[in-house]
């Protein structure tokens, strides 16, 4: 479901009661009589869809994580805000970017329409930006040509399926997060996708090896050993991009993990 579209849609049918009402109807109605059901809900109805409109379309828009991809950092059920301005302006529902401020950076977690399915929004970690080679072999990742830095730590326990993962803490561009990985998980990459530059990467019983082309970006879940990203069905294209994600506002499940997300 487009809520975007459908969003706008309802913003352009409440504006047109209330511009028709405001310069056409009122002015048949005697001063006295009551404005009909459809004026009096489509004109108080009209503000609030524009202010919502507004916020969702070009400041901050909410997402509840469905899977558990990024394990250990969001959990299933979390609700996060996205920042919908970090990566520059976009046209609603259209999503053209109409000025640029910033570009994604490695390590940011980010929200993007999924490139086999757009009606679709994922959520993984930018480990890629256009230009680098990106080598996941043997479940340790390497950004051209140098191993990104890590430490393991205590195994994780998942709480739902009782069972523990390895643990690790990679540093990236200057900041740290945990990663988890499946020791009897194997290192080679099935069922991948034909995707757009599917030639820009070689696949192994190691992992795989990718260079990011122009524009585009390669996204990997924190739960390496249970996310289909970019290993799968490829690279994400810079118009697929939603936002950044920064804040765990909700998690009816564990209240204690509001606001700890970055």
């Amino acid at each position: 479901m487009n809520f975007a579209l459908i969003l706008f849609c309802l913003l352009i049918a409440s504006g047109a009661i209330w511009i028709a009402d405001l310069f056409v109807f009122s002015k048949h109605r005697s001063p006295d009589a009551k404005d009909p059901w459809w004026v009096e809900y489509g004109a108080s109805f009209f503000p609030v869809i524009l202010i919502v409109f507004v916020l969702r379309s070009f400041i901050v828009e909410p997402f509840k994580i469905p899977s558990g991809s990024m394990i250990p950092t969001l959990q299933v059920g979390d609700f996060i805000l996205v920042n919908k301005f970090t990566y520059g302006i976009r046209i609603p529902v259209i999503n053209k970017k109409i000025i640029s401020i910033n570009q994604p950076q490695r390590g940011d977690v980010m929200v993007f329409r999924y490139p086999e399915d757009p009606s679709l929004d994922y959520i993984k970690r930018v480990v890629g930006v256009p230009g680098d080679k990106i080598e996941y072999q043997n479940k340790r990742l390497t950004i051209n040509g140098k191993p990104v830095e890590m430490h393991r730590i205590d195994d994780y326990l998942h709480p739902e399926r009782l069972y523990y993962s390895r643990q690790f803490v990679e540093k990236m561009n200057g900041f740290e997060y945990r990663v988890l990985n499946d020791q009897d998980a194997p290192a080679f990459i099935p069922d991948v996708a034909q995707f757009p530059h599917r030639g820009n990467c070689l696949y192994n019983n190691s992992g795989v090896i990718c260079t990011v082309p122009e524009g585009h970006y390669f996204m990997m879940g924190d739960n390496r050993d249970n996310s289909r990203d970019s290993r799968f069905w490829g690279f994400v294209p810079e118009e697929n991009i939603v936002g950044k994600a920064f804040f765990i506002w909700l998690n009816f499940g564990d209240l204690k993990r509001i606001g700890s997300f970055r």
